[in-house]
């Protein structure tokens, strides 16, 4: 008997993720969810992540987005040289990223869902799933036309689903000045037009349905995407009746976490991640960790693929990988590059932020944070010591915010979406 009351048949659920941590632990959590349920989870996930899932209990059935690389590679390892060897581009404004940045990333992953493409056929034929859900930003066609239900989730910032009256995705304008709106909307219609032109008729050459007029993948028959209602943009674009908002998505671990001895006294405790791919920028890792060192707080920090370039004072604890969501309640405040993942567990936590957004929807994040108040964007490469310690400062002695976000926390987390998720797909898979 499912949760919601209803007596279900053991389902076969195929996960499509994106080989990144956000997408992926996203999956991972609904679909620890749904195999605890009695059903059969299976991770069609980038070929890196082999081994990785299986001791969650998931059955893995990869697909490689490229030809095969000589040395095995550690999960989403593509990504993080990627984003190392292009973190220049992350110095320009937006508007100039979007033909050097932006729409080289559509590209890669355009040309990861072209090659992996007969591959996800053979894992369909073979899994014979009855729902398949992707988390990602590109479409798979073989997802799609598999003739049982498609489940789209959106674990990015929710601008990703545009509307006139929402500031163009990418972008990091503000919601209540339009003035540059149309110019940064031209410059993506020009720089992406032909590339969303060719991916859609090769979408319709698999025989899935024409792309909406420049979107790079389809909805669903259920739509699912996280962002806490405090902060989405709802009332300016409203969506249909097959999207559902989950107001945070954090995975349950069995991981547990204890406080460093060296870090148990002193000031305030501050978590610091970039995520698994800002870090790859060691040198920004470095500058924000310098500064950090000048104040009198403890802090934790999440230190990423190249963890062993990077030393930390004595007042800084970190490791390469860390159980976030077991870090998060401890904490008083949160300096972070302003990804999905990270920004929803924050505010599910109750935790303001300090915004340091590097790439992609991490400044639609920053800005959005900004601009209701829960928290201080800054520009990673341009910040002054004064600038960030005066922000730390600020937040941490800001009473009222932190009742505010306390109580929007307690919301959030009344409101479960992990398991509404699960409710859903079961309810999208059995009609």
């Amino acid at each position: 008997m499912s949760p919601t009351g209803r007596s279900l048949r053991p389902l076969t659920i195929l996960f499509a993720p994106e080989s990144a941590y956000g997408p992926t632990n996203n999956c991972v959590g609904i679909g620890g969810v749904l195999r605890r349920r009695g059903h059969r989870v299976v991770f069609a996930a980038e070929a890196s992540w082999k081994g990785r899932l299986a001791p969650l209990d998931f059955e893995e059935d990869l697909v490689e987005l490229a030809p095969p690389p000589e040395q095995p590679q550690d999960a989403g390892q593509f990504w993080k040289d990627f984003i190392r060897s292009t973190a220049p581009e992350f110095r320009k404004p937006t508007i100039e990223q979007l033909g050097t940045w932006i729409k080289p990333v559509w590209e890669e992953l355009i040309s990861g869902a072209r090659y992996c493409e007969p591959q996800m056929k053979e894992i369909i034929d073979r899994v014979q799933p009855d729902v398949i859900v992707e988390d990602n930003v590109v479409c798979f066609p073989a997802l799609t036309t598999a003739g049982v239900p498609f489940v789209r989730i959106v674990s990015c910032n929710p601008l990703e689903m545009k509307g006139e009256h929402v500031p163009p995705p990418f972008s990091g304008y503000p919601a209540g000045d339009r003035s540059e709106w149309d110019e940064f909307r031209a410059e993506y219609d020009h720089t992406h037009r032909s590339l969303w032109s060719d991916f859609s008729v090769w979408v319709t050459e698999q025989g899935a349905r024409p792309l909406p007029d420049l979107e790079f993948i389809h909805e669903g028959d259920l739509n699912l995407y996280v962002y806490p209602e405090s902060a989405d943009y709802t009332d300016a674009r409203p969506l249909g009746p097959t999207w559902h908002r989950l107001d945070s998505s954090v995975r349950e671990t069995q991981e547990r976490f204890t406080l460093p001895p060296g870090l148990a006294d002193g000031g305030a405790l501050i978590y610091f991640s970039l995520g698994s791919l800002g870090s790859a920028d060691v040198d920004l890792m470095r500058k924000v960790i310098a500064s950090l060192a000048l104040t009198p707080h403890r802090y934790i920090v999440s230190k990423g693929p190249l963890h062993e370039e990077i030393e930390l004072p004595p007042n800084m604890w970190g490791k390469e990988f860390l159980p976030q969501p077991q870090i998060l309640p401890l904490v008083d405040l949160v300096i972070t590059h302003g990804g999905n993942n990270t920004t929803t567990e924050a505010l599910h936590f109750g935790k303001p932020m300090i915004l340091l957004p590097l790439f992609w929807d991490q400044y639609d994040n920053a800005q959005r944070m900004a601009e209701l108040g829960y928290g201080v964007r800054l520009d990673p490469y341009g910040f002054t010591d004064a600038q960030l310690h005066g922000a730390i400062g600020r937040l941490l002695g800001d009473t009222t915010l932190r009742r505010t976000l306390t109580e929007a926390g307690e919301t959030i987390r009344t409101r479960d979406g992990l398991h509404t998720a699960a409710d859903l797909i079961e309810r999208a898979a059995t009609g």
